[in-house]
């Protein structure tokens, strides 16, 4: 018997809520951008899902390659590119769902930010859906030390590109998106703030 890890992996849980919600359907195209080493591909590509995905490490692309030559043999290798998410070569509006999980923060000034979610948002279709979880203040407002350029210091001592409230609502509105979810922080006490933006896109 398959065991749900198996099944799932280390699937985001708000992903995994997505998923049974059926925002997330068989026959979409799903694009992982900053896919990492595939700990939210893993159902998508058991269950016969059209996934592509980016990430700028090479081992990590390497990794999610064979992942997906024993789980979708069926796929091209070619859908799972070392490239950044500021710089992806895929198609304009070629997912109808983009994910963008714990990639946003990493951003090393104003504008890399912009660009990476520029690139995330170029690569998805016209009413397509928009599944990002990111580094945030909210909560945490007190905790938190500028270090320049959008970046802070967390109270768990790592450094990361941070947003609030008032930032995601000026970007959905300047996206043109819709928003499919109320902002949702999980705040993990003394250490960080994560918070989950899910749009559909406008078309």
């Amino acid at each position: 018997m398959t065991t749900l890890n198996e099944q799932f992996g280390d699937i985001d849980i708000y992903l995994f809520d997505q998923l049974l919600r059926r925002r997330i359907v068989a026959g979409m195209r799903v694009l992982d951008a900053g896919c990492g080493w595939g700990r939210n591909l893993i159902y998508l590509l058991r269950a016969g899902y059209e996934v592509c995905g980016a990430d700028a490490d090479p081992d990590a692309v390497a990794a999610v390659r064979r992942l997906a030559a024993e789980l979708a043999p069926s796929l091209p290798a070619e859908n799972f590119r070392v490239e950044p998410v500021e710089a992806m070569s895929f198609a304009d509006g070629c997912a109808d769902a983009v994910i963008s999980s714990a990639v946003l923060h990493f951003a090393a000034s104003h504008q890399q930010f912009e660009a990476m979610l520029t690139g995330a948002w170029r690569v998805l279709a016209p009413r397509g859906l928009f599944f990002c979880r990111l580094a945030s203040s909210i909560g945490l407002e007190a905790q938190v030390v500028p270090i320049g350029e959008g970046r802070y210091r967390l109270p768990d001592g790592s450094d990361r590109y941070l947003v609030d409230e008032e930032r995601l609502m000026t970007l959905t509105a300047r996206l043109g998106g819709e928003f499919l979810d109320p902002l949702k922080t999980t705040i993990v006490q003394n250490r960080r703030s994560m918070t989950t933006w899910v749009l559909r896109k406008g078309g």
